[in-house]
């Protein structure tokens, strides 16, 4: 196969629309990622909770409907959002350091001893740094390809699953998180100042 064919092996446009001679995008690929957690727990390094994590889900938002019938029709508006519960299932250690990072943040949220409360949001809320990787690693650092910043953290639910004599996988930790708000980055996407129009007619059709 001619090297100059492999330009070729994408969706064609018209010329105008596309340079001729750039074939199909890189995609960025599920298993190079990172996780990074700040201010979660109490113990320090919080780095093996980085190299512990199994999955991650990256933020999810849902517009609720606004719907304003008329005559013949309805026109529909987008109204409040709402971030979807972010997942992550972790390895449990067998020097227990995922386990008491765990056990500290859901201590912050709540003193199950005698229980405590938290007095405020801010006491027990932490950051989750989700960043998708090029696969660089040793000599060769990685570079950041995307990174969510997801603010207002806390676990909505804790999962410490079964053991099962029958089973040769790890032991693992399933987190459900919920959050207040996320942004994108580099410089695109979620978060980035996008200039807002002024107009008087809901359709968007002048």
């Amino acid at each position: 196969m001619a090297v100059s064919s492999l330009t070729r092996m994408t969706v064609p446009l018209a010329s105008d629309q596309s340079n001729p001679n750039q074939g199909l995008l890189m995609p960025k690929l599920k298993y190079r990622f990172r996780v990074i957690f700040e201010n979660f727990g109490v113990s320090t390094p919080r780095t093996e909770l980085t190299k512990q994590v199994m999955d991650f889900t990256r933020p999810q938002v849902d517009f609720a409907d606004i719907d304003i019938p008329i005559y013949n029709s309805t026109v529909r508006l987008a109204g409040k959002y709402t971030w979807s519960d972010l997942t992550c299932n972790l390895r449990d250690d067998a020097g227990g350091n995922v386990s008491r990072l765990v056990g500290e943040q859901l201590q912050k949220q709540l003193d199950f001893t005698e229980m405590a409360s938290a007095a405020a949001g801010i006491d027990y809320k932490f950051l989750t740094r989700f960043e998708i990787l090029d696969g660089g690693n040793g000599a060769g650092e990685p570079v950041v390809l995307e990174n969510w910043e997801i603010y207002g953290c806390y676990l909505k639910s804790v999962n410490y699953n079964n053991m099962d004599y029958s089973a040769s996988e790890p032991v693992t930790i399933a987190l459900g998180i919920r959050f207040d708000n996320a942004s994108q980055t580099p410089g695109q996407g979620v978060g980035t100042l996008i200039g807002r129009t002024v107009g008087d007619v809901a359709t968007g059709v002048g």
